[in-house]
């Protein structure tokens, strides 16, 4: 996917993320976020999104300290200016986005082909799985185009587990293909004693093989919707292990 068009995702995603916390209520609980209410998710991609919008406004080569990060975000506001917070964060980073160079320079922490590429991708995929966190809080499905579940797939397994591939550990070898039905890509994830090691393409002596159309897998991959309708061949233990051990963590 092209810059431009991740940009677009986080908009559209920002747009939704705020009509279901309007329908919601800060105080609803959030079903995929254990102990987390509405409240605080609204909080949490908030923060987020200053957050990013810092690196790429200021350029900035370097990680924020505490105090520049405290002073980048700014006070949390009180209930009733929460939503509108959250509004104006996220147009501040839209527009920073579609403003920034292209031969951007600043700090990013995963691979990806340039700095901006990496902070639109990762800032349209935060918004959309925690759209999809907001929408479990009101009872409403989710889903996003296949293009975008294939590359939030793609994120998720070759950049996130690909560099902390440790996290996913197992006593003995495991193999999990992932394959989805309605586009031809497909990803192999390699568990053991000492972590992960991930690929693109399916192996044939996978463990167990999940496969259903790309927007399911994407939720299901980031543990965001029940695999029970999902195509799943071979033990369903090393899905089990995937669903207990891939979380991704803020710190």
């Amino acid at each position: 996917m092209e810059i431009g068009q991740h940009i677009d995702a986080l908009e559209r995603a920002g747009l939704d993320f705020v009509d279901a916390a309007e329908k919601a209520g800060l105080d609803a609980p959030v079903p995929t976020c254990p102990d987390w209410t509405v409240r605080d998710l609204v909080q949490h991609v908030g923060y987020v999104h200053r957050w990013a919008t810092a690196y790429v406004r200021d350029a900035r080569a370097a990680v924020l300290t505490d105090d520049e990060e405290e002073q980048a975000v700014g006070p949390m506001p009180a209930d009733a200016d929460l939503v509108p917070w959250f509004q104006a964060g996220h147009l501040a980073l839209v527009d920073r986005l579609r403003a920034a160079p292209g031969d951007l320079t600043c700090w990013h922490f995963l691979p990806a082909d340039s700095p901006l590429a990496f902070w639109a991708r990762r800032q349209a995929h935060e918004t959309i799985i925690h759209r999809a966190d907001l929408h479990a809080a009101v009872g409403q499905s989710d889903g996003v185009a296949r293009d975008l579940g294939v590359d939030g797939i793609d994120e998720l397994l070759m950049t996130f587990y690909a560099a902390r591939g440790s996290r996913l550990r197992c006593d003995a070898p495991a193999t999990l293909a992932v394959e989805a039905s309605d586009a031809p890509n497909s990803w192999t994830v390699r568990m053991g004693p000492t972590g992960a090691d991930i690929t693109r393409g399916t192996d044939t002596a996978a463990d167990c093989t999940l496969r259903g159309p790309a927007s399911d897998l994407y939720l299901a991959l980031w543990n965001r919707r029940a695999t029970a309708d999902l195509h799943v061949n071979g033990d369903p233990a090393v899905l089990s292990l995937w669903r207990s051990s891939a979380t991704i963590r803020w710190t």
